[in-house]
Protein backbone atom coordinates (compact mmCIF):
# COMPACT_ATOMS: atom_id res chain seq x y z
CA UNK A 1 0.00 0.00 0.00
CA UNK A 2 1.06 3.45 -0.28
CA UNK A 3 1.74 5.90 2.53
CA UNK A 4 1.84 2.79 5.04
CA UNK A 5 2.02 3.69 8.38
CA UNK A 6 3.10 1.07 10.69
CA UNK A 7 1.56 1.23 14.21
CA UNK A 8 3.38 -1.06 16.99
CA UNK A 9 0.46 -2.07 19.86
CA UNK A 10 2.02 -2.57 23.37
CA UNK A 11 -1.65 -3.38 25.04
CA UNK A 12 -3.31 0.03 24.79
CA UNK A 13 -6.81 0.45 25.21
CA UNK A 14 -6.74 2.87 22.45
CA UNK A 15 -4.27 1.42 19.54
CA UNK A 16 -7.41 1.18 17.14
CA UNK A 17 -8.24 4.20 18.11
CA UNK A 18 -4.75 5.66 16.49
CA UNK A 19 -5.40 3.31 13.44
CA UNK A 20 -8.67 4.38 12.71
CA UNK A 21 -7.50 8.46 13.47
CA UNK A 22 -4.57 7.99 10.45
CA UNK A 23 -6.89 6.34 8.00
CA UNK A 24 -9.29 9.11 8.57
CA UNK A 25 -6.42 11.47 7.31
CA UNK A 26 -6.72 9.08 4.32
CA UNK A 27 -3.70 7.61 4.92
CA UNK A 28 -2.94 3.88 5.15
CA UNK A 29 -1.86 2.17 8.13
CA UNK A 30 -1.81 -1.35 9.89
CA UNK A 31 -1.63 -2.50 13.47
CA UNK A 32 1.50 -4.93 14.66
CA UNK A 33 2.00 -6.44 18.07
CA UNK A 34 5.21 -4.99 18.93
CA UNK A 35 7.47 -8.36 19.13
CA UNK A 36 6.11 -9.53 16.28
CA UNK A 37 7.58 -6.84 13.76
CA UNK A 38 7.50 -7.01 9.90
CA UNK A 39 10.64 -8.65 8.16
CA UNK A 40 10.58 -5.61 5.50
CA UNK A 41 10.30 -2.63 7.22
CA UNK A 42 11.01 -0.57 4.01
CA UNK A 43 7.17 -0.89 3.11
CA UNK A 44 6.85 1.75 6.18
CA UNK A 45 7.20 5.43 5.65
CA UNK A 46 6.17 6.17 9.28
CA UNK A 47 5.81 4.60 12.81
CA UNK A 48 3.96 4.99 15.84
CA UNK A 49 4.70 3.43 19.63
CA UNK A 50 0.99 3.05 20.60
CA UNK A 51 0.56 3.49 24.75
CA UNK A 52 0.70 0.12 27.08
CA UNK A 53 -0.81 -0.67 30.21
CA UNK A 54 2.57 -1.57 31.43
CA UNK A 55 5.18 0.31 32.99
CA UNK A 56 8.58 0.77 31.35
CA UNK A 57 10.34 0.25 35.11
CA UNK A 58 8.37 -3.76 35.47
CA UNK A 59 10.45 -6.67 34.47
CA UNK A 60 8.29 -7.72 32.35
CA UNK A 61 7.42 -4.32 30.12
CA UNK A 62 7.12 -4.69 26.39
CA UNK A 63 10.66 -4.01 24.57
CA UNK A 64 10.58 -4.25 21.49
CA UNK A 65 13.65 -4.04 18.68
CA UNK A 66 13.64 -0.51 17.38
CA UNK A 67 17.00 -0.84 16.02
CA UNK A 68 15.38 -0.47 12.07
CA UNK A 69 13.31 2.37 13.40
CA UNK A 70 14.50 4.94 15.62
CA UNK A 71 16.67 7.45 13.78
CA UNK A 72 15.76 5.66 10.38
CA UNK A 73 12.40 6.68 9.87
CA UNK A 74 10.02 9.48 11.26
CA UNK A 75 8.96 7.93 14.84
CA UNK A 76 5.76 9.01 17.17
CA UNK A 77 6.01 7.48 20.27
CA UNK A 78 2.88 7.45 22.40
CA UNK A 79 2.26 7.58 26.33
CA UNK A 80 4.49 4.30 26.83
CA UNK A 81 6.15 4.45 23.78
CA UNK A 82 7.64 8.12 25.01
CA UNK A 83 8.28 6.65 28.17
CA UNK A 84 10.12 4.26 26.79
CA UNK A 85 12.49 6.07 24.30
CA UNK A 86 13.30 7.48 27.42
CA UNK A 87 13.80 5.42 29.64
CA UNK A 88 16.20 2.96 27.65
CA UNK A 89 17.92 6.14 25.93
CA UNK A 90 19.24 7.98 28.28
CA UNK A 91 16.38 9.15 30.14
CA UNK A 92 14.52 9.08 33.40
CA UNK A 93 11.11 7.58 34.02
CA UNK A 94 9.54 7.31 37.40
CA UNK A 95 6.38 7.20 39.71
CA UNK A 96 4.10 9.95 39.56
CA UNK A 97 3.24 11.19 42.66
CA UNK A 98 -0.48 11.50 41.58
CA UNK A 99 -1.91 9.28 38.56
CA UNK A 100 -1.73 11.57 35.69
CA UNK A 101 -5.42 10.69 34.26
CA UNK A 102 -7.97 13.15 32.28
CA UNK A 103 -8.14 16.51 31.00
CA UNK A 104 -4.92 18.80 30.57
CA UNK A 105 -3.95 21.76 28.91
CA UNK A 106 -0.37 22.62 27.01
CA UNK A 107 0.75 25.12 29.07
CA UNK A 108 3.41 25.90 27.04
CA UNK A 109 4.61 25.31 23.88
CA UNK A 110 7.91 25.50 21.97
CA UNK A 111 6.63 28.17 19.35
CA UNK A 112 8.82 27.19 16.33
CA UNK A 113 8.04 23.32 16.07
CA UNK A 114 6.46 21.53 13.32
CA UNK A 115 4.81 19.30 15.28
CA UNK A 116 2.63 21.60 16.81
CA UNK A 117 1.97 23.42 13.71
CA UNK A 118 -1.88 25.01 14.63
CA UNK A 119 -2.08 23.92 17.75
CA UNK A 120 -2.85 26.59 20.62
CA UNK A 121 -1.18 27.09 24.05
CA UNK A 122 -3.58 25.91 26.19
CA UNK A 123 -5.31 23.13 24.41
CA UNK A 124 -6.60 20.19 25.85
CA UNK A 125 -5.26 16.90 26.04
CA UNK A 126 -6.11 13.39 27.51
CA UNK A 127 -3.32 12.23 30.13
CA UNK A 128 -3.33 8.56 30.55
CA UNK A 129 -0.29 7.08 32.66
CA UNK A 130 0.64 6.57 36.54
CA UNK A 131 4.68 6.82 35.63
CA UNK A 132 6.20 9.99 34.30
CA UNK A 133 9.32 11.12 32.49
CA UNK A 134 11.44 13.27 35.02
CA UNK A 135 14.58 13.40 32.62
CA UNK A 136 14.91 13.44 29.08
CA UNK A 137 16.39 10.76 26.87
CA UNK A 138 19.48 11.91 25.20
CA UNK A 139 19.87 14.71 22.37
CA UNK A 140 16.04 15.51 23.56
CA UNK A 141 14.72 18.80 22.93
CA UNK A 142 11.55 19.75 25.04
CA UNK A 143 8.37 20.72 23.03
CA UNK A 144 5.62 21.44 25.34
CA UNK A 145 4.41 21.53 29.05
CA UNK A 146 1.46 21.00 31.14
CA UNK A 147 0.58 22.31 34.35
CA UNK A 148 1.27 18.84 36.32
CA UNK A 149 3.53 16.98 33.48
CA UNK A 150 6.80 19.15 32.38
CA UNK A 151 8.24 16.75 29.91
CA UNK A 152 4.44 16.30 27.97
CA UNK A 153 5.95 16.67 24.79
CA UNK A 154 9.78 16.09 23.31
CA UNK A 155 11.84 15.60 19.89
CA UNK A 156 15.49 14.08 19.30
CA UNK A 157 18.01 16.29 17.73
CA UNK A 158 19.38 14.95 14.39
CA UNK A 159 16.12 12.56 14.36
CA UNK A 160 12.49 12.37 13.04
CA UNK A 161 11.65 11.03 16.34
CA UNK A 162 8.74 12.58 18.55
CA UNK A 163 7.73 11.83 22.02
CA UNK A 164 4.43 12.62 23.69
CA UNK A 165 3.11 11.88 26.97
CA UNK A 166 -0.63 12.67 26.14
CA UNK A 167 -2.90 10.71 23.94
CA UNK A 168 -3.50 12.46 20.33
CA UNK A 169 -6.25 9.57 19.02
CA UNK A 170 -9.00 10.62 21.36
CA UNK A 171 -12.14 13.02 20.90
CA UNK A 172 -10.72 14.81 24.24
CA UNK A 173 -7.58 15.55 23.08
CA UNK A 174 -8.80 18.63 21.06
CA UNK A 175 -6.42 19.36 18.76
CA UNK A 176 -4.84 15.70 18.19
CA UNK A 177 -5.82 15.28 14.56
CA UNK A 178 -3.80 18.35 13.45
CA UNK A 179 -1.03 16.71 15.64
CA UNK A 180 -1.61 13.49 14.32
CA UNK A 181 -1.44 15.36 10.45
CA UNK A 182 1.61 17.50 11.17
CA UNK A 183 3.44 14.47 12.08
CA UNK A 184 2.54 12.31 9.10
CA UNK A 185 2.40 15.38 6.28
CA UNK A 186 4.03 17.79 7.14
CA UNK A 187 6.98 15.74 9.25
CA UNK A 188 6.88 12.19 7.28
CA UNK A 189 5.76 13.53 4.26
CA UNK A 190 3.42 10.76 3.23
CA UNK A 191 0.22 11.38 0.90
CA UNK A 192 -3.28 11.91 1.84
CA UNK A 193 -4.25 9.28 -0.85
CA UNK A 194 -6.27 6.49 1.08
CA UNK A 195 -9.34 7.10 0.12
CA UNK A 196 -12.81 4.58 -0.54
CA UNK A 197 -12.48 4.89 -4.39
CA UNK A 198 -8.90 4.16 -4.28
CA UNK A 199 -9.39 0.94 -2.02
CA UNK A 200 -12.03 -0.31 -4.69
CA UNK A 201 -9.57 0.46 -7.51
CA UNK A 202 -6.83 -1.52 -6.20
CA UNK A 203 -8.84 -3.87 -4.61
CA UNK A 204 -10.85 -5.17 -7.53
CA UNK A 205 -7.19 -5.31 -9.34
CA UNK A 206 -6.25 -7.23 -7.17
CA UNK A 207 -8.80 -9.81 -6.74
CA UNK A 208 -9.06 -10.23 -10.42
CA UNK A 209 -5.32 -10.85 -10.92
CA UNK A 210 -5.22 -13.22 -7.89
CA UNK A 211 -8.55 -15.35 -8.84
CA UNK A 212 -8.72 -15.29 -12.17
CA UNK A 213 -10.94 -17.40 -14.21
CA UNK A 214 -11.84 -19.31 -11.02
CA UNK A 215 -15.35 -19.45 -8.31
CA UNK A 216 -16.23 -17.96 -5.70
CA UNK A 217 -18.48 -18.99 -2.65
CA UNK A 218 -19.60 -16.12 -0.21
CA UNK A 219 -22.07 -16.68 2.50
CA UNK A 220 -24.34 -13.53 2.50
CA UNK A 221 -25.69 -12.68 5.99
CA UNK A 222 -27.67 -9.82 4.79
CA UNK A 223 -25.42 -7.43 7.21
CA UNK A 224 -23.09 -5.03 6.04
CA UNK A 225 -19.54 -6.31 5.51
CA UNK A 226 -20.89 -9.26 3.56
CA UNK A 227 -22.56 -7.15 1.10
CA UNK A 228 -19.84 -5.15 0.28
CA UNK A 229 -17.50 -8.11 0.14
CA UNK A 230 -20.38 -9.25 -2.70
CA UNK A 231 -20.20 -6.47 -4.94
CA UNK A 232 -16.49 -5.88 -4.41
CA UNK A 233 -16.00 -9.50 -5.60
CA UNK A 234 -18.83 -9.01 -8.19
CA UNK A 235 -16.99 -6.55 -9.78
CA UNK A 236 -14.17 -8.16 -9.82
CA UNK A 237 -15.23 -11.51 -11.24
CA UNK A 238 -18.76 -11.13 -12.26
CA UNK A 239 -21.09 -14.28 -12.22
CA UNK A 240 -18.20 -16.40 -10.98
CA UNK A 241 -19.16 -15.49 -7.52
CA UNK A 242 -21.82 -18.27 -6.49
CA UNK A 243 -23.82 -15.85 -3.00
CA UNK A 244 -25.58 -18.46 -0.81
CA UNK A 245 -27.95 -16.82 1.82
CA UNK A 246 -28.79 -19.36 4.25
CA UNK A 247 -32.17 -18.87 6.44
CA UNK A 248 -31.45 -20.65 9.82
CA UNK A 249 -34.97 -19.92 11.19
CA UNK A 250 -33.28 -16.99 13.53
CA UNK A 251 -33.50 -13.78 11.39
CA UNK A 252 -35.92 -11.11 11.96
CA UNK A 253 -39.47 -11.50 10.82
CA UNK A 254 -39.92 -11.51 6.82
CA UNK A 255 -36.07 -11.10 6.25
CA UNK A 256 -35.79 -13.55 4.19
CA UNK A 257 -37.69 -12.58 1.42
CA UNK A 258 -36.39 -9.18 2.27
CA UNK A 259 -33.00 -9.57 1.80
CA UNK A 260 -33.00 -12.08 -1.13
CA UNK A 261 -35.19 -9.61 -3.08
CA UNK A 262 -32.57 -6.61 -2.43
CA UNK A 263 -30.26 -8.87 -3.79
CA UNK A 264 -31.63 -9.66 -6.93
CA UNK A 265 -32.08 -5.94 -7.80
CA UNK A 266 -28.36 -5.66 -6.86
CA UNK A 267 -27.09 -7.86 -9.90
CA UNK A 268 -26.13 -10.59 -7.66
CA UNK A 269 -25.58 -14.14 -7.93
CA UNK A 270 -27.70 -15.35 -4.93
CA UNK A 271 -29.28 -18.85 -4.05
CA UNK A 272 -31.63 -18.93 -0.88
CA UNK A 273 -31.74 -21.91 1.30
CA UNK A 274 -34.51 -22.23 3.41
CA UNK A 275 -33.12 -24.78 6.41
CA UNK A 276 -34.37 -22.96 9.24
CA UNK A 277 -36.46 -26.53 10.22
CA UNK A 278 -32.79 -28.24 10.42
CA UNK A 279 -31.58 -25.35 12.49
CA UNK A 280 -34.54 -25.66 15.04
CA UNK A 281 -34.30 -29.37 15.06
CA UNK A 282 -30.89 -29.12 16.42
CA UNK A 283 -31.42 -26.59 18.94
CA UNK A 284 -34.03 -28.46 20.18
CA UNK A 285 -34.29 -28.84 24.36
CA UNK A 286 -30.84 -26.55 23.97
CA UNK A 287 -30.57 -23.64 26.89
CA UNK A 288 -26.88 -22.98 27.34
CA UNK A 289 -25.85 -20.06 25.21
CA UNK A 290 -22.49 -21.32 24.20
CA UNK A 291 -23.70 -24.61 23.06
CA UNK A 292 -26.88 -22.90 21.05
CA UNK A 293 -24.09 -20.64 19.23
CA UNK A 294 -21.88 -24.37 18.90
CA UNK A 295 -24.86 -25.69 17.47
CA UNK A 296 -25.85 -23.12 14.87
CA UNK A 297 -21.89 -23.06 13.75
CA UNK A 298 -21.74 -26.05 13.18
CA UNK A 299 -25.24 -26.76 11.58
CA UNK A 300 -24.85 -23.72 9.52
CA UNK A 301 -21.13 -25.46 8.12
CA UNK A 302 -23.18 -28.51 7.11
CA UNK A 303 -25.90 -27.08 5.23
CA UNK A 304 -23.25 -24.65 3.27
CA UNK A 305 -21.34 -27.21 2.68
CA UNK A 306 -24.23 -28.71 0.91
CA UNK A 307 -24.59 -25.74 -1.04
CA UNK A 308 -21.09 -25.54 -1.82
CA UNK A 309 -20.48 -29.02 -3.63
CA UNK A 310 -23.22 -28.25 -5.82
CA UNK A 311 -20.68 -25.05 -7.36
CA UNK A 312 -18.50 -27.34 -9.72
CA UNK A 313 -14.68 -26.67 -10.00
CA UNK A 314 -15.41 -24.05 -6.99
CA UNK A 315 -11.80 -22.80 -5.57
CA UNK A 316 -12.07 -20.35 -3.30
CA UNK A 317 -14.59 -18.98 -0.09
CA UNK A 318 -14.86 -15.31 0.28
CA UNK A 319 -15.60 -14.05 3.71
CA UNK A 320 -16.64 -10.27 5.42
CA UNK A 321 -13.97 -10.31 7.55
CA UNK A 322 -12.51 -6.90 8.89
CA UNK A 323 -9.75 -5.43 10.55
CA UNK A 324 -11.12 -5.61 13.86
CA UNK A 325 -11.99 -9.25 13.65
CA UNK A 326 -7.78 -9.82 12.50
CA UNK A 327 -6.98 -7.34 14.86
CA UNK A 328 -8.62 -9.24 17.88
CA UNK A 329 -7.64 -12.78 16.72
CA UNK A 330 -4.13 -11.54 16.68
CA UNK A 331 -2.59 -10.86 19.66
CA UNK A 332 1.03 -9.96 21.35
CA UNK A 333 1.25 -13.00 23.32
CA UNK A 334 -0.19 -12.60 26.42
CA UNK A 335 0.13 -9.06 26.63
CA UNK A 336 -0.93 -5.99 24.14
CA UNK A 337 -4.73 -5.77 23.18
CA UNK A 338 -5.18 -9.31 24.67
CA UNK A 339 -6.96 -11.31 22.47
CA UNK A 340 -10.95 -10.42 22.95
CA UNK A 341 -12.03 -13.65 21.13
CA UNK A 342 -11.28 -15.64 18.30
CA UNK A 343 -13.32 -14.44 15.51
CA UNK A 344 -15.41 -16.96 13.58
CA UNK A 345 -14.63 -15.20 10.64
CA UNK A 346 -10.50 -15.92 11.20
CA UNK A 347 -9.47 -19.42 10.76
CA UNK A 348 -12.84 -20.58 10.50
CA UNK A 349 -12.48 -22.96 7.80
CA UNK A 350 -13.20 -27.05 8.67
CA UNK A 351 -10.40 -29.15 7.14
CA UNK A 352 -13.16 -30.80 4.92
CA UNK A 353 -13.76 -27.78 2.84
CA UNK A 354 -11.10 -27.80 0.67
CA UNK A 355 -11.09 -23.90 -0.38
CA UNK A 356 -9.06 -21.04 -0.35
CA UNK A 357 -9.88 -18.34 1.77
CA UNK A 358 -10.27 -14.57 0.23
CA UNK A 359 -11.21 -11.64 2.60
CA UNK A 360 -11.50 -8.43 0.80
CA UNK A 361 -12.47 -6.31 3.89
CA UNK A 362 -9.64 -7.35 5.99
CA UNK A 363 -7.99 -4.22 6.08
CA UNK A 364 -11.07 -1.98 6.95
CA UNK A 365 -12.96 -0.84 10.00
CA UNK A 366 -16.64 -0.76 9.91
CA UNK A 367 -16.71 2.91 9.32
CA UNK A 368 -14.51 2.02 6.20
CA UNK A 369 -16.58 -0.86 4.65
CA UNK A 370 -19.85 1.78 4.62
CA UNK A 371 -17.46 4.75 2.91
CA UNK A 372 -16.56 1.70 0.86
CA UNK A 373 -20.21 0.99 0.28
CA UNK A 374 -21.23 3.74 -0.55
CA UNK A 375 -18.20 4.56 -3.24
CA UNK A 376 -19.93 1.61 -4.88
CA UNK A 377 -23.90 3.12 -4.90
CA UNK A 378 -25.07 0.32 -2.23
CA UNK A 379 -28.17 1.63 -1.39
CA UNK A 380 -28.03 3.35 2.20
CA UNK A 381 -30.75 0.59 3.60
CA UNK A 382 -28.61 -1.97 2.99
CA UNK A 383 -25.68 0.54 4.55
CA UNK A 384 -27.25 1.96 7.21
CA UNK A 385 -28.31 -1.60 8.52
CA UNK A 386 -28.03 -2.37 12.15
CA UNK A 387 -25.21 -5.60 13.19
CA UNK A 388 -27.26 -8.40 13.80
CA UNK A 389 -25.74 -11.53 15.87
CA UNK A 390 -24.49 -13.96 13.23
CA UNK A 391 -26.69 -17.01 15.93
CA UNK A 392 -29.79 -14.53 14.98
CA UNK A 393 -32.35 -14.42 17.41
CA UNK A 394 -31.52 -17.68 18.80
CA UNK A 395 -29.27 -15.51 21.90
CA UNK A 396 -31.98 -12.98 21.90
CA UNK A 397 -34.51 -15.80 23.42
CA UNK A 398 -32.78 -16.63 26.47
CA UNK A 399 -33.42 -20.47 27.61
CA UNK A 400 -34.44 -23.21 24.77
CA UNK A 401 -35.47 -22.28 21.44
CA UNK A 402 -38.83 -23.43 19.97
CA UNK A 403 -40.83 -22.08 16.91
CA UNK A 404 -43.74 -20.41 19.28
CA UNK A 405 -40.40 -18.23 20.74
CA UNK A 406 -39.15 -17.27 17.75
CA UNK A 407 -42.64 -16.18 16.28
CA UNK A 408 -43.46 -14.35 19.22
CA UNK A 409 -39.49 -12.33 19.59
CA UNK A 410 -39.95 -11.95 15.49
CA UNK A 411 -43.38 -9.81 15.83
CA UNK A 412 -42.06 -7.78 19.10
CA UNK A 413 -38.65 -7.35 17.29
CA UNK A 414 -40.77 -5.96 13.98
CA UNK A 415 -42.81 -3.38 16.19
CA UNK A 416 -39.95 -2.03 17.87
CA UNK A 417 -37.77 -1.81 14.66
CA UNK A 418 -40.06 -0.31 12.36
CA UNK A 419 -41.68 1.95 15.49
CA UNK A 420 -37.44 3.31 15.56
CA UNK A 421 -38.11 3.65 11.62
CA UNK A 422 -41.11 5.38 11.77
CA UNK A 423 -39.59 8.01 14.67
CA UNK A 424 -36.95 8.89 12.94
CA UNK A 425 -34.59 7.09 15.20
CA UNK A 426 -33.55 3.94 13.73
CA UNK A 427 -30.21 5.95 12.27
CA UNK A 428 -29.28 7.68 15.57
CA UNK A 429 -29.16 3.98 17.35
CA UNK A 430 -26.05 1.63 16.57
CA UNK A 431 -27.93 -1.39 17.64
CA UNK A 432 -31.47 -2.37 18.52
CA UNK A 433 -33.63 -5.48 18.92
CA UNK A 434 -35.89 -7.30 21.70
CA UNK A 435 -35.03 -10.21 24.25
CA UNK A 436 -37.53 -12.87 25.00
CA UNK A 437 -36.72 -13.48 28.66
CA UNK A 438 -37.37 -16.91 30.18
CA UNK A 439 -39.69 -15.81 32.83
CA UNK A 440 -44.09 -15.09 32.89
CA UNK A 441 -45.42 -12.40 34.78
CA UNK A 442 -48.88 -11.69 36.30
CA UNK A 443 -50.92 -9.60 34.21
CA UNK A 444 -54.73 -8.20 33.41
CA UNK A 445 -56.17 -8.00 30.21
CA UNK A 446 -59.72 -6.96 30.12
CA UNK A 447 -61.31 -8.27 33.24
CA UNK A 448 -59.01 -11.42 33.42
CA UNK A 449 -55.83 -12.55 34.72
CA UNK A 450 -52.78 -13.08 32.35
CA UNK A 451 -49.74 -14.98 33.37
CA UNK A 452 -47.41 -14.24 30.08
CA UNK A 453 -44.02 -13.38 28.56
CA UNK A 454 -41.91 -10.55 29.55
CA UNK A 455 -39.84 -8.69 26.57
CA UNK A 456 -36.77 -6.47 27.22
CA UNK A 457 -35.96 -3.41 24.33
CA UNK A 458 -32.66 -2.94 24.18
CA UNK A 459 -30.80 0.08 22.23
CA UNK A 460 -27.47 1.08 21.86
CA UNK A 461 -24.69 4.03 20.57
CA UNK A 462 -21.80 2.77 19.68
CA UNK A 463 -18.91 3.23 17.10
CA UNK A 464 -17.68 -0.34 17.02
CA UNK A 465 -19.51 -2.35 19.41
CA UNK A 466 -16.34 -2.60 21.58
CA UNK A 467 -17.76 -0.28 23.90
CA UNK A 468 -21.49 1.06 24.09
CA UNK A 469 -24.45 3.29 25.90
CA UNK A 470 -27.39 2.90 26.12
CA UNK A 471 -29.80 5.06 23.99
CA UNK A 472 -32.16 7.67 26.03
CA UNK A 473 -35.32 7.10 23.96
CA UNK A 474 -38.22 9.25 24.35
CA UNK A 475 -40.85 8.38 26.46
CA UNK A 476 -43.44 8.50 24.13
CA UNK A 477 -42.43 6.20 22.10
CA UNK A 478 -41.10 3.62 24.73
CA UNK A 479 -44.71 3.90 25.79
CA UNK A 480 -46.52 3.51 22.21
CA UNK A 481 -43.83 0.53 21.33
CA UNK A 482 -45.31 -1.33 24.77
CA UNK A 483 -48.59 -0.86 24.04
CA UNK A 484 -48.03 -2.14 20.69
CA UNK A 485 -46.32 -4.84 21.99
CA UNK A 486 -48.94 -5.85 24.56
CA UNK A 487 -51.86 -5.49 22.12
CA UNK A 488 -50.57 -6.90 19.20
CA UNK A 489 -48.42 -10.16 20.17
CA UNK A 490 -50.28 -12.87 22.03
CA UNK A 491 -48.38 -14.65 25.25
CA UNK A 492 -46.48 -11.41 25.85
CA UNK A 493 -47.86 -9.06 28.16
CA UNK A 494 -44.78 -6.84 29.60
CA UNK A 495 -42.44 -4.84 28.33
CA UNK A 496 -39.11 -3.75 29.69
CA UNK A 497 -36.36 -1.33 28.69
CA UNK A 498 -32.93 -2.06 29.39
CA UNK A 499 -30.85 0.30 30.65
CA UNK A 500 -27.39 -1.11 30.57
CA UNK A 501 -24.23 -0.02 29.61
CA UNK A 502 -21.02 -1.75 27.84
CA UNK A 503 -19.09 -2.03 30.32
CA UNK A 504 -20.35 -4.20 32.64
CA UNK A 505 -23.06 -5.35 30.50
CA UNK A 506 -22.58 -6.68 27.11
CA UNK A 507 -24.99 -5.25 24.38
CA UNK A 508 -26.87 -9.41 23.86
CA UNK A 509 -27.98 -11.06 26.86
CA UNK A 510 -26.47 -14.37 26.08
Amino acid sequence: MQNNVLILDFGSQYTQLIARRVRELNIFCEIKPYNHLPEDLDEYQAVILSGSPYSVRADDAPHPDLSGIKGKKPLLAICYGAQYLAHFHGGNVAPSNTREYGRARLGSIKNDEPFFYEVSTGSQVWMSHSDTIKELPEGAVLMASTEDVTNAAFRIEGEQTFGIQFHPEVYHTSQGKQILENFLVHISGLQQTWTPDAFVETTVSELKEKIGDDKVILGLSGGVDSTVAAVLLHKAIGDHLHCIFVNNGLLRKNEFEDVLDQYKHMGLNVKGVDASARFLEALEGESDPEKKRKIIGRVFIEVFDDEAHQVEDAKWLAQGTIYPDVIESVSATGGPSATIKSHHNVGGLPDFMKLKVVEPLKMLFKDEVRRVGASMHIADERLGRHPFPGPGLAIRILGDITAEKVAILQEVDHIFINGLREWGLYHKVWQAGAMLLPVNSVGVMGDERTYEKCVALRAVESTDGMTADWVNLPYEFLQKTSNDIINKVPGVNRVVYDISSKPPATIEWE
